[in-house]
């Protein structure tokens, strides 16, 4: 008999007003850990839509005679994305229990119901009324929703129904009103999982419960022992963390658009904060309105523009910055590049002297075509730099040529002297993080721009074939074992994640709501190659799948949070990766191959909103960067410094971006390409 309570909800602990939500609906959460301020309770809100912005909650608690009710509120019709507005609670090792709720549907133009058996919020089993006279039971899957059962049960908008789900194994009996209505064998109701109501429309909930048996309780509470009792185990086998450095960012906090370089010559690390102002929209045209170069100990070394505590404005960043700390002329010194109110300037790091400057170029006024721009038109005569990229377009010695780019179609390639190379206006939408590379071996970077390849001159040498939406981030390598060819692991937003062939061929491709970052390293040493982690955000966000080599599944986990920047972390020196989620103490940290939390942030106050990983003690292992508006705390290994024979390639800081696609190699001969161009497609 299932007559023990493992959740049991009236809302009547919830104040009559709106559940916690981003009344922003912005991008910050993408690599930021955002939280929602107010009483959640126990339940969760993972699923979030930027054309939900100024359209208020999804949730709303109402009362109506003395009763407390969850209703939705949304008239969701998967705009961008397919979404499905949910409310989930419990633990994912619950399992062979009964889920019962009381509905009322407000609209019959959707869906509501209860979902069950939930891994993530796009992982689910749901079963609901649709339309006027249908029950169903689904499971929703990524972009899929696959009906395993249904039937004809005609209902209205002006009564309740009392809609349960009853699991046993891999039998799920589904009764409204204590009538069996459907019943089926599902082998993914034997994993069990969290619980929890959604709705594609106005729906009112009440009286939600969930219950087990003393059997099912004791194997869940078994499992939940068991779970951790594995993470224990993974963090006692890694080295824990301590407490580096602690800085005072006062009025010059921002959010992540710091840049870390040597601006000294002299080894060691420095750090340069911008501010941003927004132009026009949103985050169509931020421009960089203060620069604050300071040293590890937090001494200002030189500072360009005016600071502000306004940090709720001129810190809360959802974009790209035009800024790159780089050894531009090869002095050994590094310059910061910057945008700067509508001219590139080269900065001695040193001092934050002009050493180079020169206006941006005029923004073509042919609108047409024009991607990306708000009220169909470009806001300004000159560029507004969206990002700047150093490249080796020329094939010198060394990168010495500098990418500038709108936010979603034009992109102009200058030298180091400034003087304009090429420019390319792009058919289709340019993505945030054009990724420069040499697959041919010529010494002359490419560059991936979107879907599109251009040749080092800027003319298109083929395209995949994709034309909707963008890419977010890119990874270039040779991460299948005994495979010298090339790849690109993209994520694309609505298209995805895909990997891709130096030749334009898409090899393979998952399609997981909205894709939005990637990273490539050695996260599971007893598998060949390397692996592909992957997260989403915009729709159901915070989830994290793992892909081997080949791209094909091998897990996918939700961590309830945003913010997860899935970087590659080399913690222990010894050739296997960690995976960086955020800086939150309690789940946060670092996740190994499986997915279990492997190393913790410890519970002493420091900030959460943003995380980074680079090796700042010189000792190749990786420090954890967290910061917010107001502080930046390292912390390294507690054996730190440690002499280390593992040396990974990593990303290069000096093309540092929000949407760079993360990687770790064991060496330089992962990044060495030779594409046959013979081969490429033409255009």
């Amino acid at each position: 008999m299932k007559d023990i309570v493992l959740s049991r909800e009236d809302f009547s602990d919830f104040s009559i007003g709106e559940f916690p939500y981003d009344p922003d609906h912005s991008a910050m959460g993408e690599y930021q850990y955002v939280t929602e301020r107010g009483y959640h309770g126990r339940w969760l809100d993972q699923v979030c839509n930027y054309t939900w912005n100024g359209t208020g909650p999804t949730w709303l608690i109402t009362g109506l005679d003395g009763k407390h009710y969850m209703e939705c509120m949304r008239l969701e019709k998967n705009h961008p994305h397919r979404i499905f507005p949910t409310l989930e609670t419990g633990d994912q090792d619950w399992r062979d229990y009964i889920v019962s709720v009381t509905l009322r549907r407000l609209s019959q133009r959707g869906m509501a119901g209860i979902v069950f058996c939930l891994n993530h919020s796009i992982d689910t089993l749901v079963f609901s009324l649709e339309d006027r006279d249908q029950a169903v039971l689904a499971y929703r899957h990524k972009e899929e929703v696959i009906v395993l059962s249904k039937a004809a049960f005609p209902h209205n908008s002006d009564d309740s129904y009392r809609l349960t789900a009853d699991i046993n194994g891999d039998q799920v009996r589904c009764m409204i009103n204590g009538q069996m209505i459907l019943e089926a064998r599902v082998p993914r109701a034997v994993r069990g999982g969290k619980a929890g109501i959604t709705a594609d429309c106005p729906a009112r909930f009440s009286d939600f419960e969930v219950s087990v048996s003393e059997e099912g309780m004791n194997a869940i509470q078994a499992a939940q022992a068991q779970r951790r009792e594995e993470e224990k185990k993974a963090v006692s086998a890694h080295i824990p963390m301590k407490l580096w450095k602690k800085i005072d960012l006062r009025d010059f906090g921002t959010s992540r658009q710091i840049r870390f370089g040597h601006l000294l010559g002299d080894g060691t690390w420095q750090i340069v904060l911008a501010q941003m102002q927004k132009r026009v929209s949103r985050d169509a045209y931020g421009f960089i309105s203060c620069l604050t170069a300071i040293d590890l100990e937090g001494n200002v070394l030189w500072q360009l523009g005016e600071p502000s505590a306004d940090t709720a404005n001129l810190g809360k960043v959802s974009a790209d910055m035009a800024l790159q700390v780089y050894d531009i002329d090869h002095d050994g010194v590094d310059e910061v590049i910057v945008g700067w109110d509508f001219e590139i300037r080269i900065l001695d790091g040193r001092t934050g002297q002009v050493k180079c400057r020169a206006q941006t170029p005029i923004a073509d006024q042919d609108d047409e075509g024009l991607i990306g721009a708000p009220y169909n038109q470009y806001a300004f005569t000159r560029l507004n730099p969206d990002g700047i990229r150093i490249c080796n377009f020329r094939g010198l010695d060394a990168p010495s040529d500098i990418l500038i780019k709108d936010r979603y179609c034009r992109i102009w390639a200058l030298d180091d002297r400034l003087n304009v190379l090429w420019k390319y206006k792009s058919p289709t939408n340019t993505g945030h993080c054009p990724l420069p590379v040499d697959i041919d071996g010529d010494g002359k970077d490419e560059l991936l721009v979107g879907y599109r390849m251009l040749d080092s001159d800027g003319k298109e040498l083929w395209h995949y074939p994709i034309e909707d939406d963008h890419t977010d981030e890119i990874v270039a390598g040779k991460w299948k074992a005994g495979d010298e060819n090339g790849y690109f692991a993209c994520v694309s937003g609505t298209q995805g994640f895909f990997i891709g062939d130096f030749y334009g061929n898409i090899l393979a491709r998952d399609m997981i709501g909205h894709a939005q970052r990637v990273s490539v390293a050695n996260y599971c040493p007893n598998l060949p190659g390397l692996q592909i982690a992957v997260t989403n955000y915009w729709g159901h966000q915070g989830c994290i799948f793992l892909y081997d080599s080949d791209g094909n599944p091998l897990w996918e986990m939700q961590n309830e949070m945003n913010g997860n920047v899935i970087a590659p972390v080399n913690w222990d020196g010894d050739g296997t990766e960690l995976i960086l989620t955020n800086a939150d103490p309690v789940r946060g940290g670092l996740i190994n191959g499986e997915g279990v939390r492997s190393v913790v942030f410890p519970d002493d106050g420091h900030p959460v909103l943003c995380c980074e990983a680079i090796d700042l003690t010189g000792d190749e292992r990786d420090e954890l960067v967290v910061w917010d508006y107001h502080s930046l705390w390292i912390y390294t290994q507690s054996d730190s410094p440690r002499e280390q024979t593992y040396h990974p390639v990593q990303f290069p800081s000096y093309n540092a971006s929000n949407y760079r696609g993360e990687y770790s190699y064991p060496d330089a001969t992962y990044l060495k390409f030779h594409a046959d161009r013979d081969n490429m497609k033409k255009e």
